[in-house]
């Protein structure tokens, strides 16, 4: 009786063997799982980095349309100034020219203040 018979050591193979597959498939399942993680991962980065490019791209277009329209108010600010009477007598032509400058930006509060300090008198 020293020795296991055949049905003692098929049992004996047969929990070995279970016990390897168990093992490999908790090994193959946690390897999955890392996989999965680092993949998910590199979507994340992905989606960062692209997200990132998109609110780039969208400050450069709204800086592009910031200088366009800063040009355009340059462009209708200079015929303007340059409409100026001659004669520069008409005292109404030049308060109305102040206040375009001031609604432009182009002079402050003050400035458009002292300015119309100096026509008046």
């Amino acid at each position: 009786m020293g020795r296991p018979g055949l049905v003692g050591t098929m049992a004996r193979t047969a929990v070995i063997a279970g016990t390897a597959q168990a093992v490999g498939g908790r090994v193959n399942r946690r390897q999955q799982q890392r996989w999965a993680g680092q993949e998910q991962q590199a979507q994340q980065e992905q989606y960062e980095a692209e997200q990132a490019a998109y609110q780039q791209q969208q400050s450069q277009a709204q800086m592009a349309a910031m200088q366009a329209q800063m040009a355009q108010l340059q462009q209708q600010q200079a015929p303007q100034v340059a409409a100026a009477p001659a004669g520069g007598d008409d005292l109404m032509a030049k308060l109305a020219q102040l206040a375009q400058m001031k609604d432009a930006g182009v002079l402050s509060d003050a400035e458009f203040a002292a300015a119309k300090a100096k026509l008046l008198g």
